[in-house]
């Protein structure tokens, strides 16, 4: 099983940007893809981004296309959410996942997650 951790979250007014990182261990990172789903209360996990194991496919939820980036770094074991123009409905506590066979979007077919980190956007 892979382990992961989330860091980067915080809080940041709307328009602002946030970096959040997720490094992972425990198998060869280069051999799965990985995502992001974040949840906020009350509310079900939703699928924000995924990336395939090489970087060569990326799959964005629609409410955060041209705002938020997905990459990876295989080198350092650890895959990236570049969040910009962020707006108060970004808030939520964001997740890392791992152990997809494809960038599915439901957060049912990942295997892994983190523990989450929250991110709060005030108006």
């Amino acid at each position: 099983q892979v382990q992961l951790v989330e860091s980067g979250g915080g809080l940041v007014q709307a328009g602002g940007s946030l970096r959040l990182s997720c490094a992972a261990s425990g198998r060869t990172f280069s051999n799965y893809a990985m995502g992001w789903f974040r949840q906020a209360p009350g509310k079900e996990r939703e699928f924000v981004a995924a990336i395939s194991w090489n970087g060569g496919a990326r799959n964005y939820a629609d409410s955060v296309k041209g705002r938020f980036t997905i990459s990876r770094d295989n080198a350092k074991n650890t895959v990236y959410l570049q969040m910009n123009s962020l707006k108060p409905e970004d808030t939520a506590v964001y997740y890392c996942a791992a152990d997809a066979s494809r960038l599915y979007t439901d957060y049912k077919f990942w295997g892994s997650w983190g523990q989450g980190t929250q991110v709060t956007v005030s108006s």
